[in-house]
């Protein structure tokens, strides 16, 4: 399995937003989704502005399109294949988007949820460890909030497109 672009935490990232992703990563498929439909229904007025303005939503209309017309199971399963990085249709099409793209792909799905993407089940409990980790990025200021939501949507999705050694893998300089 590959993910889409940086399977590695981003140095780029705090200590604390480096938490949060690992925080997630330790969740399974279903308690992810959970996290992340959490995430857009609590934060999606401060998140959906940085989004829609840095994404191409003709990018993926796989995905924004062709997605919405699938029966219920169909679109979990093909969440399930991103999250898990699968070699699936979807997956792939996920995984050549870049970040910006990735999580318009999950607002969309979170604002039609229960309308024409499958709803979390009205049964469902959060456990302890969706709950905390919601706490965590709530506690977050905004760009700490969209540096763990980039980095963990860029994790997802299958790509077999490997990212550039660094020079300090390669101990090589760039040249022209």
């Amino acid at each position: 399995m590959t993910a889409s672009y940086n399977q590695n935490i981003s140095q780029a990232l705090s200590n604390e937003t480096q938490q949060v992703v690992a925080a997630f990563n330790a969740l399974n498929t279903d308690a992810k989704l959970a996290w992340l439909y959490f995430v857009y229904e609590n934060m999606g007025a401060s998140i959906t502005p940085a989004v829609p303005s840095a994404a191409d939503p003709e990018l993926a209309p796989t995905l924004l399109g062709d997605y919405l017309q699938l029966t219920d199971e169909q679109q979990l399963d093909i969440m399930r294949g991103i999250i898990n990085c699968e070699d699936t249709e979807y997956s792939r099409a996920y995984g050549a988007l870049k970040e910006n793209n990735q999580l318009l792909v999950w607002y969309v799905w979170a604002v039609e949820m229960g309308d024409t993407v499958v709803d979390i089940p009205d049964d469902y409990e959060a456990t302890d460890a969706v709950n905390d980790l919601l706490a965590q990025i709530e506690d977050l200021d905004f760009e700490g909030q969209i540096s763990v939501l980039r980095t963990i949507a860029s994790q997802m999705g299958y790509s077999e497109v490997k990212p550039i050694p660094t020079q300090a893998e390669t101990g090589k300089t760039p040249s022209l």
